[in-house]
């Protein structure tokens, strides 16, 4: 797929870029970003390089992971936010993962919601996405506020889900259909009674 720009009231969400390595690097210096979410420790300059400019456009050009970085309007790194687990056309399955993570200076600002409600309507309108899923180890409370707020219905924990930093962690799982946002979907949905 074609890289594209998102672009909200506050925020401009658009694939990284050379310019940004700077601050991604200082960004993922917060250890909150290391405890959570599986990015090198320590975060290097040769890090961020390697996924602003290769990993995340590979993402895009091989459609396995549409990745954002998300900016103020001003250009201040917010954070990154995109789609992974990629499972769309022409699969059946029609659905992704919404991962993300905010920078220490940008939290309880409500910007990361406003990114997860313009990808999560970008994933459904334009990609014809069926179900989006959001997967957090337990514990990561900040991520499971931002997911509630963005309408995600949590469905329970999972065992041994993931794996960080060489062990297997429990994970909070919870999924936003189209329908969660007044929109239709492709094939109905018959929920269990």
């Amino acid at each position: 797929m074609e890289p594209t720009t998102l672009t909200t009231a506050r925020l401009i969400l658009r694939p990284f870029a050379e310019q940004d390595v700077e601050a991604l690097e200082t960004a993922c210096q917060d250890p909150d970003i290391a405890r959570w979410i599986p990015v090198p420790d320590p975060y290097t300059r040769k890090d961020a390089e390697e996924f602003a400019l290769k990993v995340s456009p590979d993402g895009w050009r091989e459609d396995t992971m549409y990745n954002f970085g998300v900016f103020t309007k001003s250009g201040v790194l917010v954070g990154s936010m995109g789609l992974v687990r990629l499972a769309l056309l022409p699969t059946p399955e029609r659905q992704a993962e919404l991962g993300f993570w905010t920078a220490a200076p940008q939290r309880r600002k409500g910007y990361t919601v406003e990114a997860g409600r313009a990808v999560s309507r970008w994933a459904f309108t334009a990609l014809g996405t069926e179900r989006l899923e959001w997967v957090a180890e337990v514990g990561n409370e900040g991520s499971r506020q931002v997911a509630r707020r963005l309408g995600f219905v949590m469905e329970g924990t999972q065992r041994a889900r993931i794996v960080h930093r060489g062990t297997r962690r429990d994970a909070w799982i919870a999924a936003l259909l189209p329908s969660d946002l007044g929109l239709g979907a492709e094939k109905p949905y018959l929920p269990a009674r």
